[in-house]
């Protein structure tokens, strides 16, 4: 981050109290108690953040936002109002504005938006001390169940021990491999990748080993096949639950004489492969019953390495989707903050390549520069809608007579008096309890009047 962050309010004790905040996070701060001033002080130097209120005196927030705007488009903007008004949060939107928070404000959610604008995780060099930093390139793991798996990959990525990553469909298994080859005494030769299930089986041994021109119908050609294509590299084979049974002798005696015989050939031909194998199935009871050979399965798993499914490291997901969404064409996509909770409120059971391919829509799609929950798809923005699963109690001032149904409005109060009951009053486990964001919770409040 270059420069300090400025705090643009009217008021001294919010200007004081954001400061004390964020400097405690260990960044530098400025402050200016109107836009004027605060037009002046970024003409002067230009700060890494500005945070400003939206009604102050006679320009507000979105006029200085719209003035910097002309020198300064890449300055990121985080608006706070106490008005909680969603024309200005739309406004400020459209003009650009990262994000925005109403008054009150809950500091950890405050610290957290300033973190997140700037792009920066509290465990951000959390790695740093065990793999080095050129090592990471193209990875995203905020999680610690993420570290651990690198860590471990990282550690046996030089040797040439077989390795077997299991894990969800769409988890990452080949950027791991990737990962572990570029780690390896064998990045500088591009590594092999095959499908497994994408070759039909009566193919896909000379997929693998290769064939001579005529060794079968079809073959018109002679073909290399892919163990001879990774000569001195990583072969990678994805997933290998699903390899034919009759092939899997072959596979097990190429791995353990590191020879193999081209489909229509009488000659045996050395290759020098790591293998790296990956599968989505658990192949502990594929040998229970029948479908995965035994000797093959310990061959390949001399190494394993699990990936944890997305949905339970949630640490992920956001860092994740800002990466996507960063792949194009410098567009400059940016995730609001409602969007974001509506991501993680989501299962994800495609895992992250149903997030790469959601965030690829998105940033196709949307017309805007900051994405909002109505730019996502439909069964995305479902899983952040609360579930009733079973009454919920009445509360006292609420009318309870079976013979009357409730409103739509009395049904509502129920649930955010229930929540905030069942978390002591704090308004943000409230807010999650009820799978909308505290800002979302404390607007309702105040327009059904809970106090």
């Amino acid at each position: 981050m270059n420069g300090p962050i400025l705090i643009v309010d009217d008021e001294v004790r919010y200007r004081q109290l954001y400061a004390n905040v964020i400097e405690s996070a260990g960044f530098a701060t400025r402050s200016a108690p109107s836009a004027e001033a605060a037009l002046g002080m970024i003409q002067d130097d230009v700060p890494a953040l500005v945070v400003t209120d939206v009604r102050m005196g006679e320009a507000s927030g979105i006029d200085l936002l719209q003035q910097v705007r002309k020198a300064h488009p890449a300055l990121p903007f985080l608006i706070v109002t106490a008005y909680a008004d969603v024309r200005d949060a739309v406004n400020a939107m459209k003009l650009g504005a990262v994000d925005y928070l109403s008054k009150p404000v809950d500091l950890d959610e405050f610290l957290t938006a300033v973190r997140d604008t700037l792009g920066i995780c509290n465990d951000q060099d959390a790695l740093a001390p065990a793999i080095p930093a050129e090592a990471l390139q193209g990875i995203v793991a905020e999680s610690q169940a993420m570290r651990s798996v690198l860590w471990d990959a990282y550690r046996v990525a030089k040797s040439d021990a077989g390795i077997l990553i299991t894990g969800e469909s769409g988890s990452g298994k080949e950027v791991l491999a990737g990962f572990i080859h570029q780690n390896s005494t064998r990045r500088n030769n591009p590594m092999v990748v095959l499908n497994c299930a994408s070759v039909p089986a009566a193919l896909l041994a000379g997929e693998l080993f290769g064939h001579e021109k005529g060794a079968f119908t079809g073959a018109a050609g002679r073909r290399k096949g892919r163990f001879r294509e990774a000569h001195g590299s990583t072969l990678f084979l994805d997933e290998i639950g699903d390899m034919p049974l009759d092939l899997q002798p072959t596979l097990l005696r190429a791995i353990e004489t590191g020879r193999i015989t081209p489909l229509g050939s009488d000659r045996e031909v050395e290759v020098d492969n790591r293998i790296v194998a990956a599968t989505n199935r658990n192949l502990s009871e594929d040998i229970g019953s029948g479908r995965f050979r035994q000797d093959l399965y310990y061959r390949l798993n001399v190494i394993s390495v699990e990936i944890t499914p997305l949905r339970h490291r949630t640490e992920d997901i956001l860092p994740l989707a800002r990466f996507f969404l960063g792949r194009g064409k410098g567009e400059g996509k940016r995730l609001s903050r409602a969007a974001a909770q509506t991501l993680l409120a989501y299962p994800w059971p495609g895992n992250v390549r149903e997030l790469a391919n959601t965030m690829e829509r998105v940033r196709l799609l949307s017309q805007t520069d900051v994405i909002l929950p109505e730019h996502l798809p439909s069964v995305i923005r479902q899983a952040a809608v609360p579930k009733q699963t079973e009454p919920v109690p009445s509360t006292n001032n609420i009318r309870t007579d079976k013979a009357r149904v409730k409103t739509l409005e009395e049904s509502e109060i129920q649930t955010i008096c229930q929540a905030l009951e069942q978390t002591g009053g704090n308004r943000t486990k409230a807010a999650d309890l009820l799978g909308i964001t505290r800002r979302g919770l404390i607007y309702k409040l105040k327009r059904l009047g809970i106090n």
